[in-house]
């Protein structure tokens, strides 16, 4: 990686700032926004620091020339000692106000909407744009803000409904995520090669034998005009060794299907966390010039795990200290996020 590739540079108002001394930059097919901390400082004496970057201001981050966000700065605290003087600036993208701010939309209901327009108008609200890359959703009969809550709660609760998982984009866009939109790693991440490190939890404590998701359904009985009736859906891991059920109450109305279909998300879902493993390679782009980023997917030869099949990189950390730059990801079997996924295999583990 040359030094021109590897140039971390935040550009605030115009001005480009780099010489940073430590970087850490992580985007997160499951976080809303990306984040990132820059670090630099200078020896005494006679030194100090014009301090152009402040809270509150809007910038991109780049590596090279590549975009990787656009947001604001939160944070740029400055200390110093007898030796030297440390400055840190800390931001995310545009969509964290989505997660911090109360969805304060009126009207605060919708009726008959696609998920893609109820999102829309809820992150619009606060002046961040949606990308959907998801097929159009049938309707919703109804959804309403619950007081209080923020844009994204309000908006995680569709998307658990609809099985859709959300992330944001290198211009601080909400994006609707298809699995493995961003294309497919030209480098195998490979023990023996370019693996420095793994780690791998296998926790199964929030993997279960069987999934339940209940609700209601509104039914058409013109006699009473408002019948209801209980909706049950089951999702069965034949795979797992021991009897263990949990209960999903989804709170809004329910068609059988889609209480089906979460049942079996759920399923797959679990299992596929389950499976997380965390990888740490050399550099922070792959042996064709690209750097190594978060929702494509990428081929893992690990014997000591036991794999050797195609996983999705669903986090990565750009990080550069005294020991260079490594880059961290995170990755999982794709179907882990798929919204419509096959019932999982019996994992080999």
């Amino acid at each position: 990686m040359n030094e021109m590739d590897s140039r971390v540079t935040l550009t605030v108002g115009g001005m480009d700032y780099g010489g940073w001394k430590s970087v850490d930059i992580t985007a997160d097919l499951e976080r809303q926004f990306r984040m990132f901390k820059l670090n630099i400082t200078w020896q005494w004496p006679g030194q100090t620091v014009d301090q152009r970057i402040k809270a509150g201001d809007s910038c991109e981050v780049r590596i090279g020339k590549d975009l990787v966000l656009t947001g604001y700065v939160f944070k740029a605290p400055i200390s110093y000692d007898g030796r030297q003087i440390s400055l840190s600036i800390e931001g995310s993208s545009n969509t964290q106000d989505l997660v911090d701010c109360a969805a304060t939309n009126r009207p605060n209901q919708w009726h008959g909407q696609s998920l893609l327009s109820i999102v829309e108008a809820l992150a619009m609200n606060y002046s961040v744009y949606v990308v959907s890359e998801i097929p159009e959703t049938s309707r919703l009969s109804s959804h309403t803000i619950v007081p209080g809550e923020t844009v994204f709660q309000s908006i995680d609760r569709l998307l658990s409904l609809f099985r859709v998982f959300s992330t944001d984009d290198a211009q601080g866009r909400l994006v609707l995520a298809r699995p493995g939109s961003g294309g497919r790693a030209s480098d195998v991440l490979e023990l023996g090669k370019n693996i420095l490190s793994a780690n791998a939890p296998m926790d199964y404590s929030q993997v279960f034998s069987e999934y339940r998701v209940i609700g209601q359904h509104k039914g058409t009985d013109t006699k009473s005009g408002t019948a209801v009736s209980e909706v049950e859906a089951v999702a069965a891991d034949l795979g797992f060794k021991r009897r263990r059920t949990t209960v999903i109450n989804e709170g809004t109305q329910l068609t059988f299907e889609l209480a089906q279909q979460r049942a079996t998300w759920e399923s797959a879902t679990r299992m596929g966390r389950a499976q997380s493993t965390t990888y740490q390679v050399q550099g922070w782009r792959q042996s064709n010039g690209d750097l190594w980023r978060h929702n494509t997917l990428v081929r893992v030869k690990d014997p000591v795990l036991g794999f050797d099949d195609d996983m999705l990189i669903s986090k990565v950390t750009y990080s550069l200290s005294a020991q260079g730059s490594i880059t961290t990801l995170q990755v999982a079997p794709p179907h882990t996020f798929d919204a419509n996924p096959h019932p999982p295999k019996k994992p080999s583990a």
